[in-house]
């Protein structure tokens, strides 16, 4: 029986589903770990992020006789004066409308209802709106929402000021030594591998290499273009808290077919308040903004390298939101591009000479 295929199958499983059952008993033990992790994820995310953003550079200064740690030194000073830059040309326009939105944020609600009476006095879009005081119990829905999530930020400051710190000092820490030491690490990855498995192992570690890159290099450059087409067809429409809006189109945006949809949520409606024109015509630049990035652009910086599907696209943020919030979003389609590279080099070192043989 133990010579048995089946039966040693079988044993591995009710081993493997042992060690979790004991390891779910004694979790106490692993809080700290998993508490560390959650501390370190995110400052390692965005060290990762900025890793593939500043390496090109990097090594353009490295191939031009720069020592690769004067290299990233330089780099850190670059930002130093793009933080001062900002804090001159873009900050005063960014804090003025900051402070204007949340001067005017209490009397939003009340500046929605007033353009939804006005609207239902128009015979036309009478028959489509909802009575009034179905909009009314929506709106205060929503405020309410708002209100609660505002509250339970307050009541987390504490901790959201703590994370913040960490985050501000890891960060550039972690990132320096990814971008010095990087080189040394897919070395030791393939040391773990045996020997017979070292060639597929280093060709999977420069595809997923190449993946990750081409993504976050090309989602950075796309969101940046799109945000100054939007600011500016903003600027044209007279769009109120225009350099705020965008802003927060460019982040949302990071993430992938639904980021459109959320960006556009607050667009619209900050133009509804000030006019139901400057709505449809806030709505008109960002389609044609999407199209000019869809149509034209992506299929340049991308290529057919990114080949994912849309549907197996939102049904990874679905399962990365549900999983981790926001940093499961983010996290949700780098994480499958290595998975299936990972499981496709596997099936065909692994499984194809077996279906072969089973052929013959």
């Amino acid at each position: 029986m133990l010579q048995s295929k089946y039966f040693r199958t079988c044993l591995g499983i009710i081993a493997a589903l042992l060690i979790i059952y004991l390891g779910a008993k004694v979790k106490f033990i692993f809080n700290p770990i998993v508490l560390l992790f959650k501390l370190l994820l995110v400052p390692v995310m965005l060290a990762g992020f900025m890793y593939y953003l500043l390496r090109p550079i990097v090594n353009y200064l490295e191939k031009h006789h720069w020592k690769r740690s004067l290299s990233i030194l330089s780099i850190y000073l670059m930002f130093v004066g793009l933080i001062a830059l900002f804090s001159v040309l873009v900050w005063p326009t960014l804090r003025e409308q900051v402070i204007t939105f949340a001067e005017n944020a209490p009397y939003f609600v009340e500046d929605l209802q007033k353009q939804f009476e006005a609207l239902q006095k128009n015979s036309f879009f009478a028959k489509a709106l909802p009575s009034e005081s179905e909009i009314y119990a929506r709106v205060s829905e929503y405020l309410n929402g708002l209100i609660m999530a505002v509250t339970d930020s307050i009541s987390n400051f504490i901790s959201v000021v703590s994370n913040v710190v960490v985050i501000i000092a890891t960060v550039p820490i972690v990132l320096y030594y990814m971008l010095k030491e990087s080189s040394k690490l897919p070395p030791k990855i393939l040391h773990i591998l045996p020997r017979k498995y070292r060639k597929e192992g280093k060709e999977a570690l420069r595809e997923i290499d190449t993946a990750l890159s081409n993504f976050i290099v090309g989602r950075v450059v796309l969101n940046l273009i799109l945000g100054v087409l939007m600011y500016i067809g903003f600027l044209i429409i007279g769009l109120p808290y225009s350099l705020l809006l965008a802003l927060i189109s460019i982040v949302l945006n990071l993430i992938p077919y639904v980021g459109a949809i959320i960006a556009a949520i607050p667009v619209v409606i900050i133009g509804f308040i000030d006019s139901p024109s400057v709505a449809v015509w806030s709505l008109v630049v960002i389609i044609i903004s999407q199209q000019i990035q869809d149509n034209l652009l992506t299929p340049i910086i991308y290529g057919k390298q990114l080949d994912i599907h849309p549907m197996t696209a939102i049904v990874l943020l679905l399962i990365g939101g549900d999983v981790s919030g926001i940093v499961g979003v983010i996290l949700a389609i780098p994480v499958y591009m290595i998975a299936k590279i990972i499981i496709v080099r596997g099936y065909g070192l692994f499984l194809a000479e077996k279906v072969d043989d089973m052929k013959e």
